[in-house]
């Protein structure tokens, strides 16, 4: 390519194939996934989501951005059509935006996972298949192609919502309680969503000021605003993103909170994209090109490195047990499985084969030989797989994969071979081996769309069969992929043992293998299942030449706890290990399933680096479980890390099933591998509700008529319990650059406090936030400043000039410790109609102070005390003149007189009595408020969690 053409293109992440030309977003990838039943209205509605899409976005981009082409990919499950294409390298695990069933029940928000800070991409839109034929949901999302823009503004741009479902309303500097939104200035109604006649209004709440519990904004359709896709897309008169004189600076939402402030626009505008393309004169969008794609029969070969290198630290050893796990585990049945060798030339050791049973898979595996000698050739072993995969009856490469392991280096790979890899339409993985294996490597796998592995020499680290274990199909059928339950090892001495537990879950249990791995002899094996039964060494196949035990659990294991215990009986220490594996019971059931990875795979040090992990079932995230991140340098050193899911640090969301962390403890520059472990306890694990969704709009106000759309639908808490479960999963390599052989002794600073919460209690401001580090979120800062103002501006605009609050007497706390502070204000009296400001920032030992926190409002605004009933005047009903009227009417008007009476003074003796109240109260406040202070401080982690 040249230079000038590889300035156009820009390519968005190493998990997506879209490329920006002149404006025009190309490759964009929708794929359908397998479990969705064939609908062909799906694909014709997303062909028309797309097309609407492409001009709204121009405009909202103001004629710089469109979509020029989309590729559809229909999943293998359904009919073929003459019409569809082979895909190459386009996969359901990597496509743009997904349409898969929610596996909660009417779920069907668009949501993006976004895991970033802003401005970094999300990972994927989902769009679930009612969503996209059932048109009563217009009503409540607004036309598709909006819904599109919306999301793909989370997805590409790293913006966040301008709404807030867990603070729908805030009290405005005004002192006025408004919705959470921007622009502040769209008009609209308070009301109650389930409601009838009177019972509609909204009431405040006398604790917090705010509308009470079920309370919604329901907008006015008929006052126009062209602000805020991020808000309201579904909007007729919503055309663009809200921009800095617009943005409502006031919301507690989480563009404010991790943007800075700073609107939507602003930070798209910013973005490469923008930058990227000049605004267009021709305001004629093109229509974009769909092109409809479909999978076939998965196509994989093996193609192994076998030169003399590997027999260093028995990876050939190694390369055969974990190639042994891929063949007789991992590989879905159907699938095509071929192998290959390389040293100074290639070899085919078996063409493709077809899986159907346990017969083929013995077949394969019986062909894995400890080898190693000669020299390396890397892209003749490609050549050499690239042979194999066209084995099938269409006898093309494309859509086909090669799993490519090398510890070597090789001079001529990849230029000699480059334009056959990338022509091939082929998918290449890689696992690089050892600390000298080929620098090119991760690149092939990145422009193939594969992933990519390192594993070191580390014979505890298991890391070459995390990697085999980790290379299922990209088709999205989690029902045939293999999950991996547990992978550990140790190295014990003599008589010592490996002890641990694994869960088997509800969701899983179908061809269940337990895997012990061994150095010099096998161990003394004890796995006991929940009933009690016990196996042993004898029960487990064990193989010598590959140092390995298998034992295959018929039928459906059992679901529960599984203790195992592996004691060395050699004569000295030896590594041994154990890999779990199971499949789903049920295909309508998913099971729970783990993803990891890091901010970016190649960071340029000091740029700060983030481990991240999702855990999810079906899309669903959940939350409440333990997730610990082992890092392994090249070295063999390696870093053990408790990822968070708390909303601080570098975790953008609470309780979002996002778990991370930023990593400090690196040593050198290199290649580094990423392994995560999940353990729930029984009971806490919770599925939750995606964030960074496009809003429900619960109804609208036009011509003064509120039309309210169905509610939402209510999610029983029985739906949301996760089953006790256990997971492993590679989060793959990355590399570290530019590390100085001396590292500065503090190199970071503490990290931005992003959660400060500020209440006001019986003239007491109460603050809350979670503990920041020494750097960055590890370790423990050193001190607090605190500021306050009445003014939120001051605090943004110039935190030192705000009023200071001595807050020495805060030791401050580990990192990721909830902080819990109150004190009583000098020179202000608290009363109604209060609101101050707080923002805080937190220091380290050398003096390093991190940005300034959100800004948390603590606001006194009780809403007005009912007016006191008094009977409405009436009109007499006419009565007919007789004998009997005149008296009636005395006796009437003398009733009346006595109510009216009595009432008038019965207020009057509760005014008196309430001001009387009041007046004790406030003189008994004044005089133990410094004792209340104290008393408070005790009682705050629970406070804030009610």
């Amino acid at each position: 390519m040249k230079d000038s053409e590889h300035d156009k293109l820009i390519s968005i992440s190493s998990s997506s194939l879209v490329k920006l030309n002149n404006g025009g977003y190309q490759d964009i990838v929708i794929a359908i996934n397998p479990a969705v039943p064939e609908n062909p209205q799906i694909v014709q509605n997303l062909q028309n989501m797309v097309k609407e899409a492409t001009s709204y976005l121009f405009s909202a981009t103001k004629n710089r951005l469109f979509i020029e082409s989309v590729k559809i990919l229909i999943p293998i499950t359904w009919r073929k059509n003459s019409t569809y294409l082979k895909t190459k390298t386009e996969t359901y695990d990597k496509a743009d935006i997904i349409v898969a069933k929610p596996h909660l029940k009417n779920g069907n928000d668009p949501y993006t996972l976004q895991y970033g800070q802003c401005g970094e991409k999300g990972v994927y839109i989902h769009f679930s298949p009612d969503f996209l034929v059932d048109d009563q949901l217009l009503s409540v999302y607004g036309p598709r192609g909006r819904v599109f823009v919306h999301e793909w503004a989370h997805l590409r741009w790293g913006v966040f919502d301008e709404y807030n479902s867990l603070s729908p309303f805030y009290i405005a500097n005004s002192g006025d309680v408004e919705a959470t939104r921007c622009p502040v200035r769209l008009q609209g109604v308070y009301m109650k969503e389930q409601c009838t006649g009177s019972k509609c209004e909204c009431k405040r709440d006398i604790d917090t000021g705010l509308y009470e519990d079920g309370c919604v904004f329901v907008p006015d359709k008929n006052v126009a605003s062209k602000h805020s896709i991020m808000y309201l897309q579904a909007m007729p008169s919503v055309s663009e993103f809200c921009d800095a004189q617009s943005h409502n600076t006031e919301a507690p939402n989480l563009q404010n909170r991790m943007c800075d402030y700073h609107s939507t626009w602003e930070i798209i505008e910013n973005s490469t994209d923008i930058k990227n393309a000049s605004v267009s004169s021709n305001t004629n969008v093109p229509e974009p090109i769909v092109t409809l794609l479909q999978a076939s029969d998965r196509v994989v070969t093996l193609v192994s490195d076998v030169s003399g290198s590997m027999s260093a630290s028995e990876r050939d050893l190694r390369l055969v047990q974990a190639a042994e796990v891929f063949i007789m585990q991992i590989v879905e049945d159907g699938s095509f499985v071929g192998l290959v060798e390389f040293h100074n030339s290639a070899t085919v050791i078996s063409p493709l084969v077809q899986i159907f049973s346990s017969v083929q898979r013995e077949k394969l595996k019986n062909l894995l030989k400890r080898k190693a000698n000669g020299g390396t050739n890397i892209c003749d072993g490609i050549r050499k797989g690239f042979e194999v995969n066209k084995g099938t009856s269409d006898k093309s490469t494309y859509g086909t994969e090669i799993v490519l392991l090398s510890d070597g280096e090789d001079s001529s790979f990849p230029s000699v071979c480059y334009n056959e890899i990338i022509n091939s339409g082929a998918i290449i993985h890689v696992i690089a081996l050892g600390p000298s294996a080929a620098a090119a490597l991760e690149k092939i796998a990145d422009e193939t769309g594969g992933s990519k592995f390192f594993a070191t020499d580390n014979f505890n680290a298991q890391g070459l069969i995390d990697a085999f274990t980790s290379i299922s199909s990209g088709t999205g059928d989690i029902s045939k992929q293999t999950i991996q339950l547990e992978s550990t090892a140790s190295t014990p001495k003599t008589k010592e043992c490996l002890n641990g537990t694994v869960f088997i879950d509800k969701t899983v249990g179908n061809d269940t293998f337990f895997l012990v791995t061994w150095q010099f002899a096998v161990p003394n094996i004890n796995l006991k299942d929940p009933k009690g039964r016990v196996y042993t060494a004898a029960d487990f196949k064990t193989e010598t030449a590959t140092k390995s035990s298998r034992l295959e659990i018929p039928g459906t294991a059992e679901r529960g706890p599984w203790h195992y215990s592996l004691c060395n009986g050699y004569s000295s220490s030896q590594a041994v290990g154990i890999v779990v594996t199971s499949k789903a019971v049920d295909e309508n059931v998913p099971p729970v399933v783990v993803n990891a990875h890091m901010n970016q795979d190649t960071i340029n040090y000091p740029n700060p680096i983030v481990v991240y992990a999702s855990v999810s079932q079906g899309l669903v995230p959940v939350s409440n479980v333990k997730v610990t991140a082992i890092i392994e340098a090249s070295s063999g050193k390696s870093e053990t890390l408790e990822l968070l899911d708390n909303g601080a640090g570098a975790d953008i969301a609470m309780y979002d099933g996002i778990y991370s962390r930023y990593f400090t403890s690196f040593s050198s520059s290199g290649r580094y591998n990423l392994k995560v472990r999940v353990e729930s306890s029984k009971n806490k694990a919770r599925l939750v509700v995606p964030r960074n969704r496009a809003l429900y709009v619960p109804g609208y106000v036009e011509n003064g008529v509120v039309t309210m759309n169905p509610p939402r639908p209510v999610i029983e808490e029985e739906e949301l319990v996760v089953d006790t479960f256990s997971r492993t999963a590679s989060g793959g390599a990355f590399e570290i650059t530019n590390i100085p052989a001396t590292l500065p002794t503090d190199i970071f600073g503490p990290e931005k406090i992003t959660d400060l919460e500020a209440k006001i209690v019986d003239d007491i401001v109460v603050l809350a936030w979670t503990a920041t580090g020494d750097d960055l979120d590890r370790g423990i800062a050193t001190s607090y400043d605190l500021r306050m103002s009445v003014n939120p501006k001051d605090l943004r605009d110039n935190f030192n000039g705000a009023t200071k609050v001595n807050i020495s007497i805060i030791t401050p706390q580990e990192a990721g410790k909830r902080e819990t502070f109150s004190f009583a204000p000098k020179n202000v009296i608290i009363k109604n109609g209060t609101i101050l400001f707080f923002a805080l920032v937190a220091i380290d030992k050398v003096d390093k102070r991190s940005g300034v926190s959100n800004i948390a409002q603590a606001a006194l605004v009780l809403p007005p005390p009912p007016a006191p009933t008094t009977p409405s005047p009436t009109t007499p009903t006419p009565i007919t003149p007789g004998p009997t009227t005149r008296p009636a009417d005395e006796r009437n008007i003398t009733t009346m007189t006595l109510i009216v009476c009595s009432t008038v003074i019965l207020i009057c003796i509760i005014i008196s009595i309430t001001t009387c109240i009041v007046s004790c109260q406030r003189e008994k406040r004044s005089n133990k408020k410094i004792r209340r202070v104290h008393k408070f401080n005790t009682k705050l982690d629970s406070f804030f969690r009610k």
